[in-house]
């Protein structure tokens, strides 16, 4: 493209982007130009940006952030043969998601001390597709870490009120879940939280069966409400930030809403799989659908939908828990010996979009509650949002095209998922990372601490 006639060389952009972009939570007609990774100007359509690269898109398209997602199971070391940095993060580049935060729990050794921690950027460094920052996790007997693990730069912590099905990360009491809540509301650091009442679902134990609904019956609700009730009251008391994990109960919205009333600093995310399936629906032995809390009943998901309507659900991120064909399948399609874990990390965008146009909501909401609201909570401050001098992160999407899925042609580790066959509708066609597509060959992602902007395991910051 030859030299602006407006504009000097000193405005010459890397990359510029022209199209319909989501820019201040409305969708218009501008351009967007990039310079060393970042965004550093937006411009209304036909100002004339001059770049090297200039991607012009086409009229189903629109441009969106870069999706953040920071409810993922990478499980590596330790368990890569269930995913692996880099097939989770090339799976989440092409799905439209350019940050993830990855879950404390299911590698070996678990993020539970600075050692860990460091152990786990150094197998990552280097192979990550996208953008990935990391939890720390609180677990019996690890109080003393907190302190240490948040000035390396972790998010904030995970804990479970009930086991969490490896044994590496036990779970904690109430009581030490309210210790650390002290140390970290001193912190301003975010507690979230696995939050089921471990004595209910110990009293719930359903006999092993192919049937969904014993599963279901032995994860209810109460367990869900009960341990909620616990969060809120710990973060009442101490002022600590916190965050209930995958909520798959509508029931506990009332109590939600009235502890923010009350002033509590709590938020709430639910999944996808929890706004698209539906107990009545999950064929016997299909434990592809198994997960941890479970999937409800079709009211139950309509009460999440109005969750979300009126803000009582802040954001959706993927749970992305993925296994061995072995333990997802283990018991012969016994819900009881499965493994609790659905990936959908690179479908996440297209399923909720799918729906969530059925319900009335708009491109613009969703992206909202995928990207931008993840973002700040956990302090990905120049994440999320298309807006100068933010990360120059981008989808590019088309929201009216159609694919069925076929889990053989997923980039996660292994070809299983809930959704195989089904008919979605909205599709990402590109993916930018710091102003350059993700190629499915060249990992060039950067390894994220709380506090810095993309900040990269050398010390530098781009």
């Amino acid at each position: 493209m030859p030299a602006s006639a407006t504009h000097a060389p000193a405005q010459r952009y890397d990359l510029v982007l022209r199209g319909r972009a989501l820019i201040d939570g409305a969708f218009a007609a501008a351009e967007v130009g990039v310079r060393d990774g970042r965004i550093a100007e937006i411009a209304a359509a036909g100002t004339g940006l001059d770049a090297d690269q200039v991607v012009e898109l086409v009229a189903d398209e629109v441009l969106l952030p870069g999706l953040v997602d920071t409810h993922v199971h990478v499980n590596e070391p330790g368990r890569t043969e269930w995913e692996g940095f880099e097939s989770a993060t090339r799976a989440a580049a092409v799905g439209g998601v350019t940050t993830i935060v990855d879950m404390p729990l299911n590698s070996i050794p678990p993020t539970v001390s600075v050692a860990a921690l460091d152990e786990k950027r150094a197998v990552a460094e280097g192979r990550v597709f996208i953008d990935v920052g990391f939890w720390g996790g609180v677990i019996p007997g690890n109080i003393a870490e907190l302190v240490a693990l948040h000035d390396e730069g972790v998010y904030g912590f995970k804990c479970f009120l009930l086991p969490s099905g490896v044994e590496e990360f036990p779970d904690v009491s109430v009581a030490e879940m309210r210790e650390a809540m002290e140390v970290l509301a001193g912190l301003d650091s975010l507690l979230v939280v696995h939050a089921e009442d471990a004595h209910i679902i110990e009293e719930s134990v359903q006999p092993g069966s192919r049937e969904y609904a014993p599963f279901l019956a032995s994860r209810p609700r109460s367990a869900e409400d009960a341990a909620i009730a616990e969060v809120i009251q710990g973060a009442a008391d101490t002022g600590v930030r916190a965050h209930i994990l995958h909520l798959s109960n509508g029931d506990s919205l009332g109590r939600i809403a009235a502890a923010r009333a009350d002033g509590v600093d709590l938020t709430v995310e639910t999944c996808p799989h929890y706004l698209t399936l539906a107990a009545e629906d999950i064929p016997e032995g299909s434990t592809a659908f198994k997960c941890c809390p479970p999937i409800r009943e079709e009211g139950n998901r309509d009460e999440l939908w109005r969750g979300l309507t009126e803000g009582t659900i802040d954001y959706i991120v993927s749970d992305h828990s993925p296994s061995t064909p072995e333990m997802k399948f283990a018991g012969d399609g016994d819900f009881s010996l499965a493994w609790g874990g659905i990936a959908s990390l690179q479908l996440g965008l297209s399923l909720v979009w799918t729906h969530a146009r059925q319900r009335g909501f708009s491109l613009e909401q969703i992206v909202s509650l995928m990207s931008e609201k993840p973002a700040a909570r956990v302090g990905l401050v120049d994440k999320g949002r298309i807006v100068e001098g933010g990360a120059a992160d981008f989808a590019i999407f088309a929201p009216d095209e159609t694919f069925t899925v076929d889990a053989k042609r997923l980039s996660h580790r292994h070809p299983i998922t809930p959704y195989d066959g089904q008919e979605l509708t909205g599709i990402v066609r590109t993916t930018f990372l710091a102003g350059a597509p993700v190629e499915s060959d060249a990992p060039r992602g950067r390894l994220l601490r709380r506090g810095t902007a993309e900040h990269i395991e050398n010390g530098e910051t781009a």
